[in-house]
């Protein structure tokens, strides 16, 4: 199994959001080139990219296709915020070095569904045994290192377990837990991310949302790595394009906290 250095080759990685926003095909095409090109000259270490702008899993897989073309040594990772199983398929097939998906434990209630149902895909589950079998199927498969959140933003806690409880079954179901606050671009709380911590000892922890240059640096004496990108936008805006500036604000930052915790 890969460790976190195996993949991301520093200590406190950084990952940058691409959300393929645009107005058309060829306008996310070309402002995703220049913001993945903008994110790794300013000193980011992995580049995201995911469907939460065009909504469109064929913009993602043509940034995949791109990013191996055209960035070969460099890190990047897959979300299809909509099908697990295509984003699994997409990362072997492009090299993406890593994979992320919003949940994998607590959305779902406990048990799993009588024999003879079988609808298809991870997603698809609405029990979580169905899911966890699902999950575990598709890691054998594509075993790519996965990004798992436990009560990420905007999922339902439906499991009735307690948060130890669901972050032990994490533990078991991705490589790092992701962790955010209640919605996109919003501060994850300390405490939140103490909480997971003390439950997760030294097993890899990401923050996943609201990391800004305010939050970073103590974020990071906590966390092991963080992925950022409403920050990394013009004015703090989501739907913006990628501001260079203020990837290499916050990165400058970064490195100054690695020195400091090795």
């Amino acid at each position: 199994m890969k460790q976190m250095p195996d993949v991301f080759h520093v200590s406190k990685p950084m990952i940058g959001m691409l959300h393929l926003f645009g107005y058309g095909t060829a306008s996310i095409r070309d402002l995703a080139k220049r913001e993945i090109a903008w994110m790794y000259e300013n000193g980011v270490d992995a580049v995201l990219a995911e469907d939460y702008g065009s909504h469109n899993p064929e913009d993602v897989e043509w940034a995949l296709d791109y990013l191996k073309s055209q960035y070969p040594g460099h890190v990047y990772g897959v979300n299809l915020l909509g099908d697990c199983d295509r984003a699994f398929a997409l990362a072997e097939q492009y090299g993406a070095a890593f994979l992320q998906m919003d949940s994998v434990c607590g959305h779902l209630r406990q048990g799993s569904h009588m024999s003879g149902w079988d609808k298809p895909g991870i997603r698809a589950k609405t029990c979580d045994d169905d899911f966890a079998e699902a999950l575990s199927a598709a890691r054998a498969e594509h075993p790519v290192f996965l990004l798992g959140g436990v009560r990420f933003k905007y999922q339902l806690v439906r499991s009735k377990r307690s948060l130890a409880e669901d972050l032990a079954l994490g533990k078991e179901r991705c490589d790092a837990i992701v962790v955010t606050g209640e919605g996109t671009g919003m501060l994850t709380d300390m405490e939140k991310i103490r909480e997971f911590r003390r439950h997760l000892g030294d097993f890899p922890l990401i923050v996943g949302a609201g990391v800004t240059e305010d939050s970073v640096r103590e974020q990071l004496q906590i966390a092991d790595g963080a992925i950022v990108g409403s920050w990394f936008k013009q004015e703090d805006v989501t739907e913006n394009p990628v501001d260079p500036k203020r990837v290499k604000r916050l990165m400058d930052i970064v490195k100054q906290v690695r020195e400091e915790c090795p």
